[in-house]
């Protein structure tokens, strides 16, 4: 296994609040570990929120004694957001922050993936699959009925997210477990890349670059920041 990730500003914003962690080797019990983080709030509140929770939730996982990989993230995801509450209470410029927190790790061949807000993992095999569903106001639209999914690309709402760390006292991530193949590709990022790419131009750059994947991730920034570059851009490649 290999991995590789990349954080970039984009053309637009002033502050990087997306923040990125990827290790191929052992952290606690766990095998591996990779996260991607795209913080929200004013001033530095988001950049403070994805950088806390990334930074405390790997600490948390170093020194977990759970057994199942799911539990223990669950539990770890539920303290990042009991603490990240606590340290928003204590000073009024972080009032309001939060962070959209992916988590992905593989044991073997299987990976088990935790996701809250929009940003998403992917796997690239014989197709290109989203594993992660945003919690957004505009997916919300499209499951039911009311907006098709190309619009949603351009709703001006598509920003909105429903669930984020932070939050809510109570913090609800989804969670999924995917059998990967030999010479899959796994893509973890924020809306930055996304909104800017269609998924089927993403596939492409990965495929073309998939035995070089510093070269597919910086293509992939390149690409999103050809085309607007509106958002900062997290991406994380791991090829199995």
């Amino acid at each position: 296994m290999k991995a590789f990730s990349i954080t970039d500003i984009g053309e637009h914003r002033k502050i990087n609040q997306d923040y990125v962690f990827c290790e191929e080797n052992a952290i606690g019990t766990l095998p591996n570990l990779f996260v991607v983080a795209d913080g929200m709030g004013g001033h530095n509140a988001g950049d403070y929120a994805s950088r806390f929770c990334v930074e405390f939730f790997k600490q948390r996982i170093k020194e977990s004694e759970l057994a199942s990989p799911i539990s223990m993230i669950e539990a770890t995801i539920k303290e990042t957001n009991d603490i990240l509450r606590s340290k928003a209470n204590e000073k009024k410029e972080l009032e309001g922050m939060g962070t959209t927190f992916v988590v992905a790790t593989i044991f073997d061949k299987v990976m088990y993936v935790a996701n809250i807000g929009d940003s998403r993992l992917y796997v690239i095999g014989k197709e290109m699959k989203q594993i992660t569903e945003d919690h957004s106001l505009v997916e919300a639209m499209v499951k039911n009925g009311e907006l098709d999914r190309d619009a949603a690309r351009v709703h001006p709402n598509k920003n909105i997210i429903t669930r984020a760390l932070g939050a809510n006292m109570t913090v609800e991530p989804d969670f999924f477990e995917v059998n990967l193949e030999e010479g899959d590709t796994v893509l973890i990022c924020s809306d930055g890349l996304t909104n800017m790419l269609e998924d089927k131009i993403i596939e492409d750059i990965i495929r073309v670059n998939a035995d070089h994947l510093e070269v597919a991730a910086e293509s992939l920034v390149k690409g999103a920041n050809h085309n607007g570059g509106k958002d900062n851009i997290a991406i994380i490649l791991i090829k199995v």
